[in-house]
């Protein structure tokens, strides 16, 4: 017997989230929890089948249980906010060359580059009546579209993200969207 064996019983107890969990990777995690709120004699999936022989003691003590991995999760979920928002305070305050850079250089790449060449190549694919270079760009136009579309939306999320950066150093806070 392992955990994902009781699964279904502790779904049927009415703790769905902890029940799907007993099924998953987490399992293990899950199924010490359960055992503890059930006051089963070993963290094993036998006895903790064995303490759910009784079904009132054991629907509550499945709630409680799922009521402590959600807590578990959020103090997971908490802990990964943290360590993202520390990563991201260190990253606006950096000095590094390549962190303040790269962004503006992409976004000279796409405006001074990118979209002239394309420019240039439609207008003297039309200018000399090349007509596989008009037709290749007319197949390809749903494609550039999205791909010129995903660039310009980088670029504005960019702009707009770099100008809150900027402010939150001036002020010390974060502006609201």
């Amino acid at each position: 017997m392992d955990w994902s064996d009781l699964a279904g019983k502790v779904i049927g107890l009415g703790a769905l989230i902890l029940g799907g969990a007993l099924g998953g990777p987490l399992g293990v995690a899950a199924g010490t929890i359960l055992a503890d709120a059930l006051g089963a004699a070993e963290h094993t999936p036998e006895a903790v089948h064995a303490a759910l022989a009784d079904p009132n003691a054991a629907a509550e003590a499945a709630l409680r249980a799922e009521s402590q991995w959600l807590m578990a999760l959020a103090e997971i979920g908490k802990a990964q906010v943290a360590e993202v928002g520390a990563t991201q305070r260190a990253e606006i305050a950096s000095d590094d060359l390549l962190q303040r850079c790269w962004r503006p250089i992409c976004a000279l790449e796409l405006s001074l580059l990118e979209c002239p060449a394309f420019a240039a190549t439609i207008l003297h694919a039309l200018w000399i009546g090349h007509e596989a270079g008009i037709g290749g760009f007319a197949n390809l136009s749903a494609l550039l579209m999205a791909y010129f579309g995903a660039r310009f939306g980088v670029l504005g999320v960019y702009v707009t993200g770099r100008t809150r950066e900027k402010q939150a150093c001036a002020t010390g806070e974060l502006p609201h969207p």
